[in-house]
């Protein structure tokens, strides 16, 4: 039969020939005519589009289509930043398995089975199903919810990279996925021999080697778990820097005070020593500006070498730097407190402003109150370099965040840079959505 006449025997309603038979209808052939025009643009109506039975109801495939379009196109899009936030809680793995033995101890033989033999074999085959889809459903959760790398934003595939290890990331959720394959296949194999048993006491017998079979297949790859609670509380930890929110960015070498002026600047509260590498991470502040909210980071710091040489914590900041629409705010210390000379930061400087030179730049002085106590340069060719090693860049604001110099003036930059910041990044959203 047609799938229109499915669906006129669904709704009750009589097929074009019924309504031609029937005695009440007029005799006129204009009105017949008529009424078969109807019933035939009725039709053509339903046929327009093809339906399948789903569960006794009819649902149009094209919409169905149209749905996974729409679900694929979505799924190949990168997600926004945040998807670290969205991760589940993951169990260790020793909790994992005793909460799964206990639940399935509790599972009980099929009611009405009167002899022993039956019910006992009947009772282990659920006990023993039952613990391993307590084990295997956990663990294929973590695989569907963990995100798959390749759909990450750029920033947060450069995070897993560089705080985890090049492909260490995948390494764990297939050591998870190996895992569940081996507790579903030992699962089943002992619940099917417990369930062939043809006495009580083989039954109980095949229950207990089935346990300790599942229980020692789990433990010996169980530590893929625990690897997995270490990932999720390190990824976790990680920022939520919104791309879409105006972001300054600190740089500079080691040691140069980048922590202490994102402390003034912001909400932010990074540590500070005094000692090479003291931000091990990427660190968050806030500032609010006429109602409006900007993000502060801190950096760790960059040291005069090549890219293949850099390490993580570098690599890190140029992650920040290249996959964020950030601006810059580079910190000097000619000083000689840092640890590195100027000499040696100018070369960096001058290294950063060529790299991400269409990004907007503000160039800071730390520690200027011992700049008087700071070595004079001699014999310098370079004119450039000797002025820099004096007052650092041009147009450089020189601070100090023990006296508070120049502190206000930082303040008042940084609000006209977030600002224009923000102008930037609204005139490029405007350019793509035109």
């Amino acid at each position: 039969m047609s799938g229109t006449f499915h669906l006129l025997q669904q709704w009750q309603l009589p097929s074009t020939k019924l309504f031609l038979r029937s005695r009440t209808l007029p005799k006129d052939s204009a009105s017949v005519l008529e009424l078969q025009c109807y019933t035939l643009c009725f039709n053509r109506r339903i046929q327009a589009s093809s339906y399948e039975i789903v569960r006794k109801s009819y649902i149009p495939t094209a919409q169905k289509e149209q749905e996974t379009d729409a679900t694929d196109r979505k799924s190949n899009k990168f997600e926004k930043v945040g998807a670290f936030q969205k991760l589940p809680m993951v169990m260790p793995s020793i909790d994992l398995l005793y909460s799964a033995m206990r639940k399935a101890k509790k599972v009980s033989p099929t009611k009405g089975i009167a002899n022993i033999a039956k019910r006992e074999r009947n009772r282990g085959a659920k006990q023993l199903d039952a613990l391993m889809k307590e084990l295997a459903v956990p663990l294929r959760g973590y695989m569907e919810n963990f995100p798959d790398k390749r759909f990450l934003h750029p920033y947060e595939r450069s995070l897993i990279e560089l705080t985890l290890g090049e492909g260490n990331y995948e390494k764990v959720l297939g050591r998870i996925d190996s895992l569940r394959k081996k507790v579903v296949s030992v699962g089943k194999q002992q619940a099917s021999l417990c369930a062939k048993s043809s006495t009580k006491r083989e039954a109980e017998e095949s229950l207990n080697e089935g346990v300790k079979k599942l229980e020692e297949a789990f433990q010996l790859q169980g530590k893929a778990v625990d690897d997995l609670v270490d990932v999720a509380k390190t990824l976790r930890a990680m920022p939520v820097v919104d791309p879409e929110t105006p972001t300054l960015c600190l740089v500079g070498a080691p040691n140069v005070g980048k922590s202490s002026l994102v402390r003034v600047l912001s909400t932010g509260k990074p540590e500070i020593c005094n000692y090479p590498f003291t931000t091990r991470g990427i660190l968050m502040g806030h500032i609010i500006i006429n109602y409006e909210r900007f993000q502060v980071t801190d950096t760790p710091g960059i040291l005069k070498r090549h890219d293949d040489e850099r390490n993580n914590l570098e690599k890190l900041t140029l992650a920040v730097l290249t996959h964020l629409p950030t601006a810059i705010m580079f910190v000097h210390d000619l000083s000689g407190e840092c640890g590195m000379s100027p000499s040696d930061q100018y070369l960096i400087y001058k290294e950063m402003r060529d790299r991400f030179k269409n990004y907007l730049w503000l160039d800071v002085v730390s520690k200027c109150d011992l700049l008087k106590n700071a070595p004079e340069s001699v014999n310098d060719d370079n004119d450039e370099l000797a002025r820099y090693k004096k007052v650092g860049p041009h147009g450089a604001i020189h601070v100090s965040v023990t006296s508070d110099a120049g502190i206000n003036e930082l303040q008042g930059r940084v609000q006209q840079l977030l600002v224009s910041q923000m102008e930037r990044l609204k005139s490029q959203e405007s350019s793509q959505d035109s």
